[in-house]
C-alpha cells in the first residue's frame, strides 16, 4: 500500500533461538511476527472507517470486504502496539485509532451498543445476516479499553468511553443472569447463552465492571466451570478449542489472582499442556506432530473452516500457528520453539508479509493462501504481553478492569 507507515521489514532468513531468551523463540522473529501483524491491521483495515477485514491474501492491495468487528478490536490494540515499537507511524496509528473509535460511536450498525459479528468494511453495515455479537462485541471493546489508556490523546479517551458506555450488558441478560451469544432483528435474541466456561472472561468483566449498565457480579458464579482431565492433567474446560483458553487473557492480566474456583492463568497454562499432549496423540498418524511441532484450534483446512478440539472432532494433520501463538505467554519455551521450528522448516511456504499464514497441512501439501485477523490478533498481543506486558499494564491501569476483578473476587496472591 503506497505511503503506508510501515517500518521495513527484514528479508531473508532470521536468527533461531539464543541462549539468553527466556522462551524458545529469537528475539528477531518476534519482533517479525509483531511487525508484520501490525503491518496486516493497518493495511487490511479500511482507511476511512478503521474496520478490519476478517481475511486476507498477502498478495492483494485493500478492497472493501467483510470486516470482522473482533479482528477490529485486536486492530486497535496492533495500533498502540506498532506505534510503541516504531512499527508504526506513531501520528499516523493515532490518527487512525481516532478514526476507528469515531465510525464506531456514530456510524456503524449497532443494537443497544452491541455490534454485528461481520459488516461491510466501508460502511459498517451488517452483512450475512450475521447476528448482533456479545462475545465479538466484547473483543472490540476490549481494543477500545486498551486504546483509551495506551493513547495520552483526550479524544481517544472520550471516544472509548463512550463506546463503553453505551454498550446495553443489562439488556444482553435478557432477563437471566448469564449473557445471550447475540440478537438478530429477525429472531430476537439468540437461544444459546454463555452459561459454561469459554473465552467470554473479559466479556464478562467488562459487564460487571460498566460505569454505565453493569451486570450484578453474581453472574460470574451462575456459568458453569467444568473440569475435564486428559492424561493426568486437570482444568476448567468445556471441550472447546484452545482459543477459548487465550482470548480474555491478551487483555485481562490473571496471573497470580484466583477466585473462589481458580487461578485462570495457570489454568491456561494446563489446558496448553493438555493440547500438545492431545497433538502429540495423533503423531502415529500424522509424523509431523512432534513436542517441537504441534497445534490446531478453529482454523482454515484444506475442507474449509473447521474447530479442532478433542476426539469427537480430531485434526486431519493440519498445523495452526496461532495455536501454540496464542499460548506463548502460557508455555513460552514450548510454545516459542513450534512457531520458530514452522519458521525453519517450513519458511516461504507459511510465512508472508503479514507474517505466519492461517494454517497448513504439510501430509497434504496444503497450505493456507489466507491471513485471518483474529489468528494473527492473538498472536500479536500475547507476543507483546510476553515480551513488555504493555497491553496488561495498560489495561489493568483502568478503573473499569480493577473494579471488575474486585468485584468477582479476582485477589492477587503470592506465587
Amino acid at each position: 500500500m503506497a505511503g503506508a507507515p510501515i517500518v521495513p521489514v527484514l528479508d531473508g532468513r532470521l536468527s533461531g533461538a539464543t541462549a539468553q531468551q527466556p522462551h524458545g523463540i529469537g528475539e528477531k522473529l518476534l519482533d517479525e511476527i509483531e511487525r508484520r501483524a501490525c503491518r496486516y491491521f493497518y493495511e487490511m483495515a479500511d482507511p476511512n472507517t478503521g474496520l478490519v477485514r476478517d481475511r486476507a491474501t498477502a498478495n492483494e492491495p485493500y478492497a472493501p470486504s467483510a470486516a470482522s468487528i473482533a479482528a477490529t478490536g485486536f486492530g486497535l490494540s496492533a495500533l498502540a502496539i506498532g506505534a510503541k515499537r516504531g512499527y508504526l507511524d506513531a501520528a499516523l496509528a493515532q490518527a487512525r485509532t481516532r478514526i476507528t473509535l469515531k465510525f464506531l460511536c456514530d456510524r456503524a450498525e449497532q443494537e443497544h451498543g452491541f455490534f454485528y459479528h461481520f459488516m461491510d468494511s466501508d460502511s459498517g453495515k451488517r452483512i450475512w445476516k450475521s447476528e448482533v455479537s456479545s462475545v465479538d462485541t466484547g473483543w472490540v471493546l476490549c481494543g477500545a479499553l486498551h486504546s483509551g489508556a495506551a493513547w495520552n490523546d483526550p479524544e481517544i479517551r472520550k471516544l472509548s468511553t463512550e463506546l463503553l458506555n453505551r454498550t446495553d450488558w443489562e439488556w444482553m441478560l435478557n432477563g437471566s443472569r448469564t449473557l445471550c451469544h447475540g440478537w438478530t432483528p429477525e429472531g430476537g435474541f439468540l437461544q444459546y447463552r454463555w452459561d459454561s466456561y469459554s473465552e467470554g472472561l473479559a466479556m464478562y468483566l467488562l459487564a460487571i465492571g460498566s460505569d454505565t449498565h453493569p451486570i450484578p457480579a453474581s453472574s460470574w458464579n451462575a456459568f458453569k466451570r467444568p473440569m475435564r482431565a486428559f492424561e493426568g492433567i486437570f482444568f476448567i474446560d468445556a471441550r472447546a478449542p484452545l482459543f477459548v483458553h487465550q482470548y480474555s487473557h491478551a487483555w485481562f492480566d490473571f496471573r497470580n489472582r484466583r477466585d473462589r474456583y481458580a487461578n485462570y492463568f495457570n489454568n491456561s497454562i494446563r489446558a496448553t499442556q493438555a493440547h500438545e499432549l492431545f497433538c502429540l496423540s495423533y503423531s502415529h498418524k500424522y509424523p509431523w506432530y512432534r513436542e517441537d511441532m504441534w497445534g490446531v484450534t478453529a482454523s482454515d483446512s484444506r475442507t474449509g473452516y473447521r474447530v479442532w478440539c478433542s476426539p469427537s472432532s480430531p485434526p486431519d494433520g493440519t498445523l495452526v500457528p496461532c495455536a501454540a501463538g496464542g499460548s506463548l505467554v502460557f508455555m513460552p519455551i514450548d510454545c516459542g520453539t513450534v512457531l520458530e521450528n514452522m519458521f525453519d522448516r517450513y519458511g516461504d511456504k507459511v510465512w508472508s508479509k503479514y507474517g505466519f499464514i492461517d494454517a497448513f497441512n504439510p501430509g497434504q501439501r496444503w497450505y493456507s493462501r489466507y491471513t485471518l485477523g483474529i489468528d494473527q490478533g492473538i498472536v500479536l498481543l500475547m507476543a507483546e504481553n510476553m515480551r513488555s506486558a504493555s497491553v496488561w499494564t495498560a489495561v489493568m491501569s483502568t478503573p473499569q478492569a480493577r473494579r471488575a476483578f474486585e468485584w468477582v473476587g479476582l485477589q492477587p496472591y503470592a506465587s
